[in-house]
């Protein structure tokens, strides 16, 4: 593996962007609280590391060889934003809790691991981002390439998970704040609800490279 200090700064580059994952985290934190927005991160991670294996298998090839299959998932993808944002700006206001903290069940938590394998795995730009940026790092003379892959998409899968915990804490604190006020909660429903349906709608313009 080749500069791995440069695979690094690519990843914090991309994860740093703002993208579906930040916002549905950001949402999650402040509608739900801390243990459903860090399930959605697990979910995320979850949807990283089979894009990672997907990579590995060459399925991407896939999509260049039958367009179609990237349509289909490009479309499913955006179509699921567009559902989750739709849900945001209808959701209703949260409760004034005295402990600044909302209480979930299993089933909430199944549901956040759900709602973030799915946003990130009915991603086709996720599964081209991990085709092309893991081979780049692969030195073919050097150590098997199969374990070489594993080694960095553990890497890619970690580093994500420690930038959308500190995404699902920053979404928490965020939800603390907007308990005591009716219009920040509104304007952050209709902000982070209007970024998912526009994120959505971008989606179904995506093109393969």
């Amino acid at each position: 593996m080749a500069n791995l200090w440069l695979f690094f700064l690519a990843l914090a580059v991309v994860y740093l962007l703002p993208g579906p994952d930040m916002i549905l985290l950001l949402q999650t934190g402040a509608r739900q609280g801390r243990g459903a927005a860090l399930a959605t991160a697990i979910g995320l991670g979850i949807a990283r590391g089979c894009h990672v294996a997907l990579a590995a298998l060459g399925l991407a090839a896939l999509f260049k060889a039958a367009p179609w299959t990237f349509d289909v998932v490009r479309l499913a993808g955006a179509a699921y934003l567009l559902w989750i944002g739709i849900q945001c700006l209808r959701s209703t206001l949260l409760p004034n809790l005295t402990t600044g903290e909302v209480t979930n069940t299993h089933g909430q938590w199944r549901e956040a691991i759900r709602r973030g394998l799915l946003t990130n795995l009915l991603n086709p730009k996720a599964l081209l981002f991990c085709s092309v940026l893991l081979p780049q790092f692969i030195i073919t003379d050097g150590a098997p390439v199969l374990s070489q892959f594993a080694v960095l998409g553990m890497l890619l899968v970690g580093i994500g998970l420690l930038f959308d915990s500190a995404y699902a804490l920053t979404g928490a604190a965020l939800g603390r704040w907007l308990q005591h006020s009716p219009t920040a909660q509104r304007v952050q429903q209709w902000l982070f609800g209007s970024l998912l349906i526009g994120f959505a709608v971008r989606l179904t313009f995506v093109q393969q490279a």
